[in-house]
């Protein structure tokens, strides 16, 4: 057992890439707490992992709220003693144009992928670096590549990668293994409950979702990626071009990401 108890704490973990890193690291000997918005899927959640004979807690919180983080990293040290590696991985996407897009829901998505992404490794960081242990954040390849319709994801996903960049380098002297994750298109429910230009969920992913990586794949690959502390993992062979391609002929990639977008189903481009 490879994280045999070590205490994991995971955002946003009752579904998708979260559970599945809830499972990957607690089949490992993790201890692990999970965060959701929703006490029935927490429930869920948090029934499956002990049922796998996971020591697994759950914590109702929004990973927007300051409040809320600050005591999902008290009920950490409480329960389990020690965070070891936190998971930042709470989020949510959003699909409309910027021209129709409501501020709120701008607001709404730096909240979540942003600024809980800001909290929870504020409230952690101290444990963290006593155990010389890992923060983990879950960005995209939109971190790396903004796509039309989806400018307060990418905004917050950029601020996501920019914030772990200056904090690894702050804490790379002490012990602290910051890995920054870009899964690529992965099968989860991240573009099913996407915001549209009014905040209303979108409700159907425009895109195929069995022909994605998922999300146990992701995890397992978060799992081995922790082990060797290696500082990014971008995923899937389109998401190592996407990011390869807008390095280095960023202007060819402008048509590419508007082509793409253009082709979706029930595409915003008129």
């Amino acid at each position: 057992m490879k994280f045999k108890n070590k205490v994991v704490l995971i955002t946003g973990a009752t579904s998708g890439i979260g559970e599945a890193c809830a499972f990957a690291f607690g089949k490992e000997g993790a201890k692990i707490l999970i965060t959701g918005r929703n006490q029935a899927k927490l429930d869920d959640s948090l029934l499956k992992l002990q049922q796998a004979g996971i020591d697994a807690v759950g914590i109702l919180a929004d990973a927007g709220s300051e409040e809320d983080n600050k005591r999902m990293a008290e009920a950490a040290i409480k329960h389990f003693g020690k965070i070891d590696i936190l998971i930042n991985n709470a989020g949510i996407s959003m699909r409309a144009l910027f021209e129709d897009l409501d501020l709120d829901v701008f607001r709404k998505v730096m909240d979540t992928n942003f600024w809980g992404t800001v909290y929870a490794t504020k409230f952690c960081l101290p444990e963290i670096i006593k155990n010389k242990g890992s923060i983990i954040g879950i960005s995209s390849i939109n971190g790396y590549r903004g796509t039309p319709a989806r400018t307060a994801y990418t905004a917050s996903k950029y601020a996501m990668n920019g914030f772990f960049e200056s904090l690894r380098t702050e804490v790379m002297k002490r012990g602290v293994h910051l890995l920054v994750v870009a899964p690529g298109f992965t099968a989860s429910n991240i573009r099913n409950s996407a915001l549209t230009a009014d905040g209303s969920v979108q409700g159907e992913s425009p895109r195929d979702e069995q022909k994605m990586m998922t999300s146990e794949e992701v995890a397992d690959a978060i799992v081995t990626a922790t082990l060797k502390r290696k500082r990014d993992l971008v995923l899937t062979r389109q998401g190592k071009l996407a990011v390869f391609l807008n390095k280095w002929m960023p202007g060819i990639m402008d048509g590419i990401a508007y082509n793409h977008m253009a082709k979706e189903k029930d595409s915003p481009f008129k």
